[in-house]
């Protein structure tokens, strides 16, 4: 089951996704990101040292450091 988190403004519930991506220098790093429907490189859970916050405005779910 993919790690989800519920938005307390919205209600709906979105899915941590995990891809590598190719930057402009030609150095590969690893984005993560949520997304509202179920993808096959979804996570299963948060990576370690990271954790989530949800933006008062928006009510869209953040992963960051911890602190």
């Amino acid at each position: 089951m993919a790690f989800s988190v519920k938005s307390k403004k919205s209600g709906k519930t979105y899915y941590l996704h995990s891809k590598e991506v190719e930057l402009k220098g030609g150095r590969k790093q690893r984005i993560f990101y949520f997304a509202g429907t179920q993808e096959s490189n979804a996570l299963n859970a948060l990576p370690a040292g990271y954790e989530t916050m949800e933006n008062a405005k928006t009510g869209l779910p953040m992963l960051r450091k911890k602190k």
